[in-house]
């Protein structure tokens, strides 16, 4: 009987950490960014992609970098990482 009540405790367990774990971050780039507060704010980044030609769209959080839409110097559309804390481009993984 405790053989099985110990299963059925990880199922239930597995099956309420599942959901936390797939809306976190698409796995494109992640970043040891440290604890929010000490992030940069991200109209900073979206003010110096602007000064560069950037046209931003759409600054969101993901995998503890700042994920940017917007259309390059060139009018190319961009979905880039940046570090939340340098501001630094980070690279994305291949697919």
């Amino acid at each position: 009987m405790s053989c099985r009540l110990s299963a059925a405790a990880l199922v239930a367990a597995a099956i309420v950490a599942m959901p936390a774990q797939v809306a976190s971050a698409t796995g494109l780039a992640t970043c040891d960014s440290g604890s929010p507060d000490k992030w940069q704010p991200q109209e900073k980044l979206t003010a110096k992609l602007k000064k560069e030609g950037w046209d931003v769209r759409n600054v969101k959080v993901d995998g503890g970098c700042f994920e940017v839409y917007a259309l390059d110097s060139k009018g190319e559309r961009v979905e880039a990482y940046f570090h939340p804390v340098t501001l630094e481009r980070v690279q994305i993984a291949d697919k």
